[in-house]
């Protein structure tokens, strides 16, 4: 927002807002820092950044069927940034010589088992400057979608115990 001689202004995001959104607050950095500590910048260079939608069901849901949901769902608020970053993520690769395999910026699920049910992560590029209003039509969809196709239940951590099989005593 400001540059100095002795210090440069950013404007806050995160920090008590539970998303990459302006608090209101401005941040005054001395430009000593920029040599001893990372500075993140979400727009220069590369105008997209990853995002990532952890969609959680549970075993005894039809996962595969919720895998195919969110790969339509993915594409269908990720095709649009991915055709625009694509030249962007290829100068990219050329230029801090990426593996062009690892940068492809098409929209994809990727599947994973863990102890509360099946993790389905859609993972897709986005402008940052739009990403909570990314998330919120998502998710808004995936609800939609779930709720529609009937069969898939969101999960959440549980504990199960197994007592094994039960036993008849004999007299």
């Amino acid at each position: 927002m400001d540059l100095r001689l002795f210090q440069f202004t950013l404007l806050e995001i995160g920090s008590w807002v539970h998303a990459d959104q302006t608090t209101g607050r401005l941040v005054h950095v001395p430009n000593g820092r920029i040599f001893t500590d990372p500075v993140a910048n979400y727009t220069k260079g590369f105008s997209h950044i990853w995002e990532e939608f952890p969609v959680l069901v549970t075993f005894e849901s039809d996962w595969a069927r919720a895998e195919v949901l969110l790969q339509e769902l993915a594409i269908r608020h990720g095709a649009a940034a991915a055709h625009v970053a694509s030249p962007q993520m290829a100068e990219a690769a050329r230029e801090f010589l990426l593996s062009p395999g690892g940068t492809s910026p098409e929209p994809r699920v990727y599947l994973t088992v863990v102890d509360s049910g099946v993790l389905l992560t859609v993972r897709m590029v986005c402008d940052p400057r739009h990403r909570r209003d990314l998330g919120s039509a998502f998710w808004r969809d995936v609800l939609t979608s779930f709720a529609e196709a009937g069969g898939i239940e969101l999960a959440y951590p549980t504990t199960r115990f197994y007592a094994g099989a039960d036993r008849a005593t004999k007299s």
